[in-house]
This record gives structure tokens, C-alpha cells and sequence, in this order.
């Protein structure tokens, strides 16, 4: 059939205000097709099915493709679970400890502890347990004059199962909390605070915070007095054993490369299945990671599996490097609080309909150990600076100045501590110093108004040694920690100043 000028005019009108530019075209072909007479099967391809003509494969070897691209998605997924589980690996196999062993620092950690963004103002108490072998209870004292207690108890999955002290779940009164597996049904004894684990791992961090006047060996004596044990031993409590690693080295950092999927199928080969992870467990189901079974990558996916690990730091280096402008605590600041948390105030990024596996993975990878839930309010606020006055990032080598006020908004005290940008950990120098804090005011050189500048960099001004933290040459992390933050800087009407280069 033949059509004139103003019929095909009014065909391409009507076909493309029905099917739009493409339902067009592909009206115009069956038109055309039509104009011929009759057609036979040879005139016909199937309607999709393949791609285009011309497409070619991006990549020759699809075995390693695809075990790189899972390796990659599930070290993202398990970045929280990764990183809490070396710090009981550590704990077992560098320094020969058990399962309920308390590690109690007697002084301020160093660069020894080599663990992400940890502080050096307050010495650390920490413990793990395996609740394969039932129920563990963990007596806590009374916050008090003599001492108190900041911190949490994780799972597995470093999900926060339990606050502890004063804005714990003890509220500061202390008493004994119970601590039990998936599943159990078993009966708890009273007057214990009852914490059901959703996995069988379990590990704590706390802080033993000073009080007024208190020392270093008096915060010690107060965690000393911490109890961990088995519920089937609550009837005679085997003695306490308590370590001190304030000279030990006590590497508790991820280890990338295939080391960090042998510590995934550690996890995984042990931990129950979220009905959400089944997905993520097929994935490494292909990588030769099974629940239950040993772990038997072929050397494909070795391969992929190695480079995705490192591939998966260099991501999240770069995600810092261009850190959402938006998520900086104060709009003219460069500074980000480095509890960055979900949008239910938490920090599991699970929602009803997806988990943010990047934005988790990105929280886990520069810090550990965070609360169940970020108040308004927080008990401590740790900003962490993204970049200098100008907006330029911080370089190393370079040298830096902050100027701390005379008055911070602090109801106990303020530190800064420098970490190393590329491990979020402490940086080791000859010096031995990672922190400056408000405990160290009598030692350092203040201004005529009364405040006090600070130094980071490779060498320290002339004259101003007690006010300098060294970088010996690495990128600086430099991040302040505020322990009873008041209402100023919890309301942001209160601003720190950016770090000045002076080099």
C-alpha cells in the first residue's frame, strides 16, 4: 500500500504520540515491511533476545570477572564483621590470650596498640567471648568518685548489643549482665541485665574514664575490678586473669589481601545467616566460602579475591578524599564528626527495603566500637579534620597549626590525636606521642589570650616542643575528642577553628 506526503506526516504524529520516538520507528519498519507485499519467515529476527548488532564482550576471562566483582561487594558487606574480628584474633594469637580474659591497659595506649582511631587519653579495657559454650555474664562496677566506665559490647557483626556505664544499660548502678546465644531458651537468673547476642561472638571496649583528680593507676584499679565468666561457673568464679599490654604490640587492624577473606570465611563458616545475607553467602559460595566448610578458593579466585581486597581500600580512601560536603559538622568547617550515622540515627544501615552496604563499610573503615544508638546529646564527640582552613587536604610532610580556646565546651576533658591517614591508626615516632590533651596544659606553652596552639607536622616550631604531635612524614589524620561535649558545641553554636598550614 502506497501513502502520500500528509498520510505518512499523519502516521509519524499518531505513532510517535502513542509509542514515542522509538514506538515510531519501530512503527515506520512494520510499515515499510507492510509497503512490501507478503512476507515470509526470512524477513523476520526475533524482537530482543541478544544484544545489538556490533556489541562485543568487555572482558575475555568471565571466571575472574565475576569472582572479582563478588570478592569486591562482599568485602564492602562485611567490612564491621572484618574489622572486630581481628581485634579477637589478635587478642588470642599475638598475645596468647583465651575467650573471657579481661586485657586492662594500666596507662594510656601508644602507638603499640595499632587499632583504628583509638584514644590516648583513657586507658582501654577489652574482652571477648564465644557464647558456642553458653551464656556469659560480665560484672560491672558501679559508676562513682573512684572511677566509671564509657563503652559498648558488640557482636559478631560489631553491632552494638549493649551500652554499658552511666549511659549504659546499667545506668551507672553496674550489676551483671547476661550475654546469651541465637536461640537460647534457657532460663535467666534474676537481677541479671539480660542481653540476647544474635551472634555467638562477643567483644567489649571500654574506656576507664578519670574523674576530677583521679590518676592513671587509680582508673586502673577501677577496671580491675571488672568479672567476666561462663553462667555455668556464676556459682564459683574462676579467678580473674587480667592483661597488660601497655608494652606489647597489639595489632589489631584489618589484614588486606587474601588474609581478609580467610578471616571472612572465619566469620562466616561459624555466625548464623541473616535471611538478608543469603544473597552475599552465594556470592561467596563462589569464591569457595561455605558456611560450615573449609575454606577452599580455587587460584582464580585467590587472585580476584587479593586484588578486590586491595581495591576495596583504595575505594575507601578515595570515599574520604572526597568527603560529602554535607555531612561535615559545621557547614564553613572542614570537619566531620566521625560517628557518621544512619538514617535512623544507628549504625547498621539496614532499612526495610536495602542495606547501604557502602556508607557501612565506610563508617566500619574508619572507626570501631560505636554506640547502639547517636543521641542528640552524645556522652563524647570526636571530630576528625577533612581538609585545612582553605579546603586543601591535608599532605604529608607538611606542617599545621590549631589554635585550641582558653574555654572548650567540655564538662571533663578534650584531646587531640593525630592518626595516620592511611591506617586511621596511631603513627609510631621516636617521640612516642600520638595525643595533646587538657591533661597536658601544665606542660604546654599557652598564648596571652589563654589559649593554647598545637603543632602537627614532621618537625616541632622552635620553643614549642610540648605543643607539637610529629607525623614522621605520613599523611595526618588529626582528630579531637570531647568528653562531656555541653550544649555549645552539641548545638553547633559553638565552632573550632581549621587547622592553618604554616609551611
Amino acid at each position: 500500500m502506497n501513502m502520500t506526503r500528509r498520510e505518512m506526516h499523519r502516521f509519524a504524529l499518531a505513532a510517535t504520540a502513542l509509542f514515542g520516538f522509538g514506538g515510531f520507528q519501530r512503527a515506520a519498519n512494520a510499515q515499510a515491511l507492510r509497503s512490501r507485499g507478503p512476507l515470509t519467515n526470512g524477513d523476520f529476527e526475533p524482537i530482543g533476545g541478544q544484544p545489538p548488532q556490533g556489541a562485543r564482550r568487555s572482558v575475555e576471562d568471565f571466571d575472574y570477572q565475576v569472582k572479582y566483582q563478588r570478592a569486591f561487594e562482599a568485602a564492602l558487606w562485611a567490612m564491621p564483621a572484618l574489622a572486630i574480628y581481628r581485634f579477637r584474633a589478635a587478642a588470642l594469637e599475638d598475645l596468647g590470650l583465651k575467650d573471657n580474659d579481661i586485657i586492662a591497659y594500666s596507662g594510656v595506649a601508644t602507638a603499640k596498640l595499632e587499632a583504628t582511631t583509638a584514644n590516648a587519653s583513657t586507658p582501654y579495657i577489652t574482652a571477648f567471648t564465644d557464647l558456642q559454650e553458653g551464656p556469659t555474664v560480665l560484672e560491672v562496677p558501679p559508676a562513682g568518685d573512684d572511677g566509671s566506665l564509657y563503652g559498648q559490647v558488640v557482636d559478631a557483626w560489631q553491632y552494638t548489643i549493649a551500652d554499658v556505664g552511666p549511659s549504659g544499660l546499667d545506668q551507672g548502678k553496674g550489676g551483671k549482665y547476661i550475654f546469651t546465644p541465637p536461640g537460647y531458651d534457657g532460663e535467666i537468673p534474676e537481677g541479671y541485665l539480660h542481653v540476647p547476642s544474635p551472634n555467638y561472638r562477643v567483644a567489649f571496649a571500654f574506656r576507664s574514664v578519670r574523674g576530677p583528680g583521679m590518676t592513671e593507676a587509680e582508673a586502673y584499679a577501677y577496671a580491675k575490678r571488672l568479672r567476666m565468666y561462663r553462667l555455668d561457673q556464676a556459682g564459683n568464679p574462676p579467678e580473674q586473669v587480667f592483661f597488660d599490654p601497655i608494652d606489647e604490640r597489639y595489632p589489631t587492624m584489618p589484614l588486606w589481601g587474601l588474609a581478609h577473606f580467610e578471616n571472612l570465611h572465619a566469620i562466616v563458616t561459624v555466625e548464623p545467616v541473616k535471611p538478608e545475607d543469603k544473597q552475599v553467602m552465594g556470592m561467596l559460595a563462589t569464591l569457595g566460602i561455605r558456611h560450615g566448610e573449609p575454606f577452599s578458593p580455587d587460584p582464580v579466585a585467590e587472585r580476584a579475591m587479593t586484588q578486590a581486597s586491595y581495591d576495596v581500600w583504595f575505594f575507601m580512601q578515595e570515599w574520604y578524599d572526597n568527603f560529602p560536603k554535607e555531612k561535615l559538622y559545621w557547614p564553613d568547617r572542614h570537619y566531620a564528626s566521625l560517628l557518621q550515622a544512619d538514617e535512623n540515627r544507628a549504625f547498621t544501615w539496614t532499612y526495610p527495603d536495602r542495606i547501604d552496604t557502602i556508607e557501612r563499610a565506610a563508617e566500619y573503615f574508619w572507626c570501631t566500637y560505636m554506640p547502639k544508638v547517636l543521641s542528640d546529646n552524645p556522652a563524647t564527640q570526636y571530630m576528625m579534620a577533612m581538609a585545612d582552613s582553605t579546603g586543601a587536604p591535608l599532605e604529608a610532610g607538611a606542617t599545621y597549626r590549631l589554635d585550641v580556646p582558653a574555654e572548650m565546651p567540655v564538662e571533663q576533658f578534650w584531646a587531640l590525636t593525630v592518626y595516620d591517614r592511611a591506617t586511621m591508626g596511631f603513627i609510631y615516632t621516636a617521640e612516642n606521642r600520638t595525643t595533646l590533651s587538657s591533661y597536658d596544659l601544665e606542660t604546654m606553652t599557652a598564648n596571652d589570650d589563654g589559649s593554647y596552639s598545637i603543632w602537627i607536622g614532621p618537625n616541632a616550631p622552635e620553643g614549642r616542643e610540648a605543643n607539637w604531635i610529629p607525623t614522621a612524614g605520613k599523611r595526618p589524620l588529626p582528630g579531637m575528642r570531647l568528653y562531656g561535649p555541653t550544649e555549645a558545641f552539641n548545638d553547633r553554636s559553638f565552632k573550632m577553628a581549621d587547622f592553618e598550614r604554616v609551611d
